[in-house]
């Protein structure tokens, strides 16, 4: 016969407290004193308690049926030279679309919040956000220039982080797959017929993402016949660094000289890159698309039919970004992870007519 199963109750009489102190604690809640909560925790393992499934599914279930008088907020928190400059960035609007949709899904409301209000330190706007009970962030929209840290009390909050700045402290993170997005359209390029493929990657769009397009690329590249192998073609020069930061201006384009030498050193039957860099060049160079050489958009956004390319969900980073949370959330799990993960998206590939399919061949 099974023996009876330790209950909150239980742990409570033994304890010397009542039984949602117990609860609080086997939780982790932040408002319960650490040392209260370590003790109980460490009386429950010793009387051998274990949570049951059933019943937890049963209280997340009620709590989706049962109407919140007041709505729970999460912070969705940015850290940009301007409240808004995220916003003029397409990826970074889609971002936030994403995890306000799925925020209101689960019974949330997010909130913006922006890291550089005017006499603000970050520790200030994180004691104000615990003020206000909110302790729930989705870490998005970091300019790198901002700095490479956050500090906050987190020990108060959950948080995910959307990309890949900050880097310190190491969260849970949710970010677009780079590495799988380059090599989708180098093997469906590949598939159509194409052997030659030509990157043209911006050096701090790469260095955004822990250099994981180059690294994509150079390992797909890899399966390649050395004669089908063409270097990647990366701008701007290494000096002046400024310059790298630059990648989501939406006037940046490569620099026409160097990149002109490398298109007719290498002639690439087919360029992968992101059409705002690229397209005014060829245009400058009389190259029509895809008559002289195909084109394939790593950025694309609405696909019509015109151009070949990989779109990138962002939507589904923020909205899956904000799952996370809430799964953090629910098991009252607060501070900074010991072991840091990382979720990718993958993209979605379309055909396109800057890039019509040759004769299909094996790859």
């Amino acid at each position: 016969m099974n023996e009876r199963r330790i209950t909150l109750a239980d742990i409570a009489r033994k304890g010397g407290v009542h039984m949602t102190t117990v609860s609080l604690a086997l939780r982790n809640h932040p408002r319960l004193p650490e040392a209260t909560r370590l003790r109980l925790q460490a009386l429950a393992r010793e009387m051998g308690y274990a949570p049951d499934p059933f019943l937890r599914a049963l209280v997340a279930y009620r709590g989706q049926i049962t109407p919140r008088r007041n709505t729970p907020t999460l912070a969705y928190v940015t850290n940009w030279h301007t409240r808004w400059g995220w916003k003029k960035v397409p990826a970074h609007l889609k971002f936030f679309a994403g995890a306000q949709a799925k925020a209101k899904a689960l019974g949330y409301q997010l909130e913006h919040f922006w890291l550089h209000e005017p006499g603000f330190s970050q520790k200030r706007m994180g004691r104000i956000l615990y003020a206000r009970g909110i302790n729930g962030l989705i870490i998005a929209s970091h300019s790198r220039e901002m700095g490479d840290e956050l500090n906050f009390e987190w020990e108060h909050f959950s948080a995910v982080k959307i990309d890949y700045f900050p880097h310190q402290p190491p969260l849970h993170n949710v970010t677009n797959s780079q590495s799988s997005i380059i090599r989708l359209a180098m093997r469906k390029v590949r598939e159509a017929g194409y052997r030659r493929l030509g990157f043209v990657v911006h050096r701090g769009w790469d260095h955004a993402v822990d250099h994981n397009w180059t690294a994509g690329f150079l390992g797909e590249q890899q399966h390649f016949p050395r004669a089908d192998r063409v270097p990647a073609h990366v701008f701007p020069e290494l000096h002046p660094t400024e310059r790298w930061f630059n990648e989501t201006d939406a006037s940046v384009v490569a620099d026409l000289e160097p990149f002109k030498k490398w298109l007719d050193r290498y002639r690439p039957e087919v360029v992968i890159s992101k059409a705002a860099y690229v397209m005014p060049l060829f245009e400058k160079l009389g190259v029509k698309i895809p008559r002289d050489v195909a084109f394939v958009n790593l950025f694309l956004e609405d696909p019509d039919g015109t151009m070949a390319g990989v779109r990138q969900n962002h939507e589904t980073v923020g909205g899956i970004a904000v799952e996370i949370l809430a799964g953090q959330l629910q098991h009252n799990k607060f501070g900074v992870p010991p072991i840091a993960t990382t979720t990718y998206v993958e993209g979605t590939w379309f055909d396109g007519a800057s890039c019509p399919i040759l004769t299909p061949q094996p790859v």
